[in-house]
């Protein structure tokens, strides 16, 4: 619950202090402005909200690991999801009104997960969860979106420490093994997810691990 709240508090705070000049501006979302970014945590906010108050009665299909696609490709772009996003973001217009509706949505979200109980099972997309792993999974989330965000925002806040280690952690779950130690927690989730190419250095280190990468997250 700490991990969640801490990445998402932070995530939330770096979008409050954004100008609106900083929407028109890329994130490291391919193809994607800060603006789409931002109308896509609304709707990540509201899948949140949605989530935990969906309980099930039956035992959990997935864990925080598990709960992850890996696709074979990067995204294209043509997902009608993604498509509707953009379209969405751009209806906001004024940058004010989206930063209002991710504060408005987003603390609802916040308390939530604050209330949730870990060990509750919750539905989502087809699946079950502990509570306690759907947050988990999120804080994953959470992070590399903070990192998206930020990618090309030379003054703004970074993902915290202890968010940025705990996403490490899930994604080396995720990819079967640990990235080396040599790599900062921020270049393991960069490089790791294929947001940015490993140096020569960075690439001859991690082919002597057993962790596939980059893992295309979905």
């Amino acid at each position: 619950m700490d991990d969640f709240t801490r990445s998402w508090t932070a995530l939330r705070e770096a979008v409050a202090g954004l100008s609106d000049e900083d929407f028109a501006r890329p994130s490291g979302c391919a193809g994607w402005l800060v603006r789409d970014l931002v109308c896509h945590l609304v709707i990540d906010a509201q899948d949140v909200l949605i989530t935990l108050a969906t309980p099930v009665g039956t035992p959990p299909t997935r864990d925080a690991a598990s709960y992850w696609e890996v696709a074979g490709a990067p995204p294209t772009g043509d997902d009608p999801l993604d498509a509707l996003t953009v379209r969405l973001a751009a209806a906001y217009e004024d940058p004010g009104l989206l930063k209002f509706h991710l504060d408005d949505v987003g603390a609802a979200a916040g308390r939530a997960a604050v209330l949730a109980t870990p060990g509750l099972a919750v539905g989502t997309r087809g699946e079950v969860l502990a509570v306690g792993d759907y947050l988990c999974a999120y804080v994953l989330e959470w992070t590399l979106h903070h990192l998206d965000l930020v990618a090309r925002l030379g003054g703004a806040p970074r993902p915290p420490a202890e968010s940025l280690a705990a996403a490490r952690e899930l994604l080396e779950r995720i990819a079967g093994a640990p990235f080396p130690a040599e790599l900062s927690d921020t270049d393991a989730l960069l490089v790791g997810t294929g947001r940015r190419a490993p140096s020569a250095e960075e690439q001859a280190l991690l082919s002597a691990t057993a962790a596939r990468f980059p893992l295309w997250l979905g």
